[in-house]
């Protein structure tokens, strides 16, 4: 086991989508402060769904990142204030002692950083997902939109990714939910064929033909909207980021990009408390911990609002197909009608400024 300490201006713990994009985000934002100069990044909004594989979005992050700006294989295992300058001091499984000037958890849905802010526990609804990904070698001929298939209490989607690549999923109620996921994709394979052997047969086909290194079960956890209302999602200047602060069913299709979005509010609102940077023109620690605490409030406070309304409307699409209550169903319908526009896609337009 080694042991030492090490001193870092930020910390960012997990490797996900999030963590690499906040990463990215801040690294360019680094670039800004060592030019001196002005950064614009414009946004784009796209009128459709897009689907791309997980694995190729954080391996296009990835590449995108200084090699010394990533450290694998650390995990933190506890965090404190430290007490003479209240900074974060995090404890690492090897015994590494790393203080950092600004702390940022996107370790994702059991994130030792949102219980260390003492968050609430993640909720769960009754469904589990089998998700896929089949390959057809000569196209398949399928338009560039999502379907979804509903049948009961169960749930057929899938949307290509390119001409040849399909992703697809199937969400049913799962009766062993407390029992831990299984990993076998030969067992998955059976799983998912089982729940939908009365569906269409290009369904069937699809499922069937589909990578099995692809297969992954998941349980559907999410954070409550009243914890985001009433959660604490900063302390000091300590942060959370991704699913770590606003997990949420998969309904929306939102996840991963919601994520990004909160890199760049958050990079942005540090850049714009402290336009020369960490260093703040060789401040003390306290006016330094003041600026940082500033900018993370700012972006906790602009990040709300979105995340709240995507929760709630990921939520109440989970009870509605999930639900066994004749009532919560037509009330959670009845919800989504007024508040949201039942089917509009008017989530999929948020545009979360510059970076």
């Amino acid at each position: 086991m080694r042991s030492g300490k090490e001193h870092h201006d930020v910390v960012i713990v997990g490797g996900g989508i999030c963590g690499l994009a906040t990463a990215l985000a801040l690294h360019r934002i680094q670039e800004v402060w060592h030019r001196k100069s002005a950064m614009q990044v414009k946004s784009t909004r796209i009128e459709e769904f897009r689907c791309l594989k997980r694995t190729d979005l954080i391996q296009a992050l990835f590449d995108n990142l200084p090699v010394d700006s990533v450290r694998l294989g650390c995990q933190i295992v506890a965090v404190e204030r430290d007490p003479s300058t209240s900074f974060p001091i995090l404890y690492v499984h090897d015994g590494i002692i790393i203080k950092a000037k600004v702390l940022i958890g996107c370790d994702g849905s059991n994130s030792v950083i949102s219980k260390s802010l003492g968050l609430g526990s993640l909720n769960s609804l009754p469904n589990c997902v089998i998700r896929g990904l089949t390959n057809y070698p000569n196209g398949h001929n399928l338009k560039s939109r999502f379907l979804r298939h509903l049948d009961g209490y169960m749930a057929f989607g899938r949307i290509p990714i390119d001409d040849n690549l399909v992703h697809w999923f199937v969400d049913w109620p799962y009766p062993n939910r407390d029992i831990d996921a299984p990993k076998d994709p030969k067992f998955l394979m059976e799983l998912a064929m089982q729940q939908i052997k009365d569906y269409p047969a290009e369904m069937i086909e699809m499922v069937k033909s589909s990578d099995p290194s692809s297969l992954n079960l998941t349980r559907i956890r999410y954070r409550s909207p009243w914890h985001l209302v009433f959660g604490n999602f900063r302390r000091g200047t300590m942060t959370v980021a991704g699913d770590a602060m606003h997990m949420m069913g998969p309904f929306l299709g939102q996840g991963g990009c919601v994520a990004m979005e909160d890199a760049v509010v958050l990079a942005r609102n540090l850049a714009q408390a402290m336009p020369m940077g960490l260093e703040g023109g060789r401040v003390g620690d306290g006016e330094l911990k003041k600026r940082i605490e500033t900018a993370l409030e700012n972006y906790v406070r602009e990040r709300k609002p979105r995340v709240l309304k995507l929760a709630m409307q990921s939520m109440l699409v989970g009870i509605l197909i999930s639900s066994s209550s004749k009532i919560k169903r037509l009330l959670s319908l009845a919800l989504l009608l007024v508040f949201f526009g039942g089917a509009s896609l008017s989530y999929t337009r948020y545009d979360c400024g510059p970076l």
